[in-house]
């Protein structure tokens, strides 16, 4: 059986029995696949900095790390958002299904593998990622660049175009954009709200769209306003100094008073001198209000 395709689908298989690797390699290069082979999950997490695959048959019960920890790691990774994941077990109980579909798989095989039955399950899956993967490349076509995050900033699927943008879970400032992302979603935003951000030393916004299904925050990546006017409008609006203006742009933007004496050159001390003329001037008592405040205004700029 070959899956139609224009080109090679690319499989990685993540066992440590040899033997069934052996016959499920022959299986999926007779169908035209190339095959990429880890024989334990640490292994299958070194491939994937290098490589995304087309589809991953994942080993349930593997020593040192189980095939429902690898699965999960995997996942942990937004290029691997729509990659398909298929266990291949012995064990048919409940508890095991439900842990590889909680993990983040989309399916199981029973071992011993019919070969089959495992192309025809794999071709369902490809057809369905490859679907969902055109949609995300018109998003990026029409200029979207969507993509949407859980409640502390994990990006669970990006387009493409975002995704080439976003540090990676192993990027030094991965921590610092997500901690930023989950401060932003703690004002509960209205539609339309936007924060500046700066992700790999590139100033970036960020437009809060909708929330779906009760878990999902879609936003929207955008080549920001330019940070002058930014702080310009927040001066106009609340008749702040230059230097409040600045304060407050970054508090919106998430930062701590030692990180913005930090990007502003001046002490903590300072900053907070600052904020306190911020807070009468905008007539609240503390910062996440005046955050919420300058946050409303730059939504509408």
């Amino acid at each position: 059986m070959k899956l139609h395709d224009d080109q090679k689908t690319i499989v990685m298989v993540v066992d440590d029995a040899v033997d069934s690797i052996r016959m499920i390699n022959d299986a999926l290069e007779e169908a035209g696949m190339t095959v990429l082979v880890a024989l334990e999950g640490n292994q299958a997490l070194t491939i994937s900095r290098n490589i995304t695959p087309d589809v991953v048959l994942m080993d349930a019960l593997m020593p040192h790390m189980d095939g429902f920890e690898t699965c999960r790691r995997l996942k942990e990774n937004p290029a691997f958002a729509d990659i398909p994941i298929i266990f291949m077990t012995g064990l048919s109980d409940t508890e095991h299904v439900v842990m590889g579909l909680n993990a983040g798989g989309v399916d199981y095989v029973n071992k011993p593998i019919n070969t089959t039955e495992l192309l025809a399950r794999m071709d369902v899956h490809l057809t369905n990622a490859r679907m969902t993967r055109s949609a995300r490349c018109a998003l990026d076509t029409a200029g979207q660049n969507l993509f949407a995050v859980d409640r502390e900033g994990h990006v669970l699927w990006a387009t493409p175009q975002v995704s080439r943008c976003l540090p990676d879970n192993n990027h030094p400032e991965f921590l610092n954009v997500k901690a930023q992302i989950e401060a932003w979603l703690s004002h509960n935003l209205e539609p339309g709200h936007s924060m500046p951000l700066w992700i790999m030393d590139t100033p970036r916004s960020v437009v809060y769209l909708a929330l779906v299904d009760g878990r999902e925050y879609l936003l929207r990546l955008k080549t920001p306003q330019n940070q002058n006017s930014a702080a310009a409008a927040l001066r106009e609006r609340f008749q702040l100094t230059l230097r409040e203006s600045d304060v407050l742009l970054w508090i919106a933007n998430g930062k701590t008073n030692r990180e913005i004496g930090q990007i502003l050159d001046m002490s903590p001390r300072t900053v907070n001198k600052h904020l306190e003329q911020v807070f009468r001037k905008l007539g609240v008592e503390n910062r996440t209000a005046a955050a919420a405040g300058a946050i409303r205004l730059l939504a509408t700029q």
